[in-house]
């Protein structure tokens, strides 16, 4: 059976404050995103259930992963760097670090098992947005299929899934409630989210977030079809442009 799956994005980094924050490549948290994990940390209530944590490869999530879930990290989970789960757009903000330095950086994070974070599956220019990792709407799908197909294939029974909100509309294929805010997401730093897999043999592998989770987060009302999404998704594009964020839809060839 596939896996549940608990979607948290990452907390509040040195570039979040925008501007010319977003010229900082591969920011860290600063101390109110530190005080986020710690919040997250005492408030998420599957610590003991959780048996993986996959994480963007951006240090941001990285650290979140490690500060937020100390309690199951402590028991032997290990944090696996997944690079398809990196943020959407090139700008230097959301272009990860050489793996070489991620391993000097994260090496000495240990667990009772050995080595918390698991970098085995970077490649070389893992960061490099081009490609599989382009910020064009078709690629960003393409990934996000491959991501849910890799978390829908583990052996694990839950898993926490650390990145970004703006890549986790295209993994969720999610498109609701962006514009309701001056975000260009629907989600908060450190918001967790529960889904499951619709089917264990789905060639898209997609994923429906779970009646307790909207619940808890008070959301009411029926989920958009797929075609709903669709055209929200066109909006989206629209309203991202708009506000001075890169659109994956004119960001094709």
């Amino acid at each position: 059976m596939a896996p549940i799956l608990h979607l948290v994005r990452h907390a509040e980094g040195e570039h979040n404050k925008g501007g010319d924050a977003y010229l900082i490549r591969d920011p860290l948290l600063v101390k109110s995103g530190l005080d986020e994990c710690r919040l997250l940390s005492d408030n998420f209530p599957y610590h003991s259930s959780i048996d993986l944590i996959a994480s963007s490869p951006l240090r941001r999530s990285l650290y979140t992963a490690l500060e937020a879930f100390k309690p199951a990290i402590s028991r032997g989970v290990k944090v696996v760097a997944l690079p398809e789960l990196q943020e959407t757009s090139d700008i230097a903000c959301d272009t990860g670090s050489e793996a070489s330095e991620l391993a000097r950086e994260f090496a000495v994070e240990l667990g009772p098992s050995g080595p918390v974070v698991d970098l085995s599956r970077l490649e070389p220019g893992w960061w490099v947005k081009k490609g599989r990792y382009a910020p064009s709407s078709s690629a960003l799908t393409a990934r996000a299929r491959d991501a849910r197909r890799w978390l829908q294939a583990r052996p694990e029974k839950e898993i926490v899934v650390v990145g970004h909100g703006g890549f986790f509309h295209y993994l969720t294929e999610d498109w609701t409630g962006i514009g309701d805010s001056e975000h260009a997401s629907s989600w908060e730093n450190t918001e967790f989210r529960t889904y499951r897999f619709v089917s264990d043999d789905d060639e898209n592998a997609s994923i429906i977030e779970t009646a307790k989770s909207r619940t808890d987060r008070g959301v009411t009302g029926r989920l958009p079809s797929r075609e709903e999404q669709e055209q929200l998704y066109l909006k989206v594009m629209q309203y991202w442009e708009s506000r001075g964020f890169q659109n994956p839809l004119k960001m094709e060839g």
